[in-house]
């Protein structure tokens, strides 16, 4: 299993944890029943144990209506905390700008700990390498290789199997080996890109929505105030801004991701190079 998938199953898994926790919990701060607070596991199974269940799931359908969750969201510790409470009042936007978030970091994190295990001292492999292959072999250099971890090793590795072969084969087998180390490294980067394009115009949509929110509440009014129409510019305001403190880290992140895996195409090519010519000079 990937690092990806298992920090998405890891996610998953602590949301629904924190769902199940914070369910029972609105309901006793409502002063509510153990009886009544089982409401919403039904609700969200879709299955109605009984007629009286049946009949409190009807009196509790709201909770998944419009605004629904951000209502009880907001009784919530974290709703009721100021993070909380500009996230409510960002409106329906910052839910998807929430998701951006979470996969973001899942993707961020992954790459964070694939390059950081990807690096290795080049001029050290390739003194050890050169090493072996003029006191002890072919055979020798391979184990070098093995026993040394990330991309750079990996292509070394693939190139001194071709080695009997000549240096054609050689070449061939490294510039295969490093499109899929290419691969490997500039994956996730795509994702990561996206979440830098689309929380922003995410964040630019809810500010569209909660314009429009203040223009038609001007439109309902007989009387125009700036408290008529501050929780629609609020909200229009709130979303820009986060749509663009997910968006500038974010790509402040894929730059430097950019940036390493040019660094390793880099080691690559020059590492194989010297491999491909020091095979020549000791005539393999």
């Amino acid at each position: 299993m990937s690092i990806s998938k298992a920090c998405a199953r890891m996610i998953l898994v602590l949301s629904l944890a924190g769902l199940m926790m914070a369910i029972p919990a609105f309901a006793q701060d409502e002063g509510e029943t153990a009886e009544q607070s089982t409401v919403y596991f039904s609700i969200a199974s879709g299955t109605v144990a009984d007629a009286d269940t049946a009949g409190m799931a009807a009196a509790y359908t709201d909770f998944y209506s419009e605004g629904g969750f951000n209502e009880w969201f907001s009784k919530t510790r974290l709703g009721r905390s100021g993070i909380g409470e500009l996230f409510i009042k960002g409106g329906r936007f910052m839910w998807p700008l929430l998701i951006c978030v979470v996969v973001g970091l899942i993707f961020i994190l992954e790459r964070l700990w694939t390059l950081s295990r990807a690096r290795t001292n080049t001029r050290k492999l390739m003194y050890q390498v050169q090493k072996a292959l003029r006191s002890e072999g072919i055979d020798a250099a391979t184990k070098v290789c093995e026993r040394t971890r990330g991309p750079i090793a990996a292509i070394l590795h693939a190139g001194l199997l071709k080695s009997h072969r000549g240096p054609a084969d050689v070449k061939e087998a490294i510039e295969t080996a490093g499109s899929i180390e290419m691969a490997f490294l500039e994956k996730g980067l795509t994702a990561i890109a996206a979440i830098v394009s689309v929380a922003p115009m995410l964040g630019f949509l809810g500010t569209v929505s909660g314009m429009i929110n203040a223009f038609e509440a001007i439109a309902a009014s007989d009387q125009v105030s700036a408290k008529l129409v501050a929780s629609g510019i609020s909200e229009a305001l709130i979303t820009t801004a986060t749509g663009l403190v997910i968006g500038i880290p974010t790509s402040l992140f894929h730059s430097y991701f950019v940036g390493q895996v040019d660094r390793f195409v880099v080691e690559m090519e020059e590492t194989s190079a010297e491999l491909v010519s020091e095979l020549v000079d000791l005539g393999i």
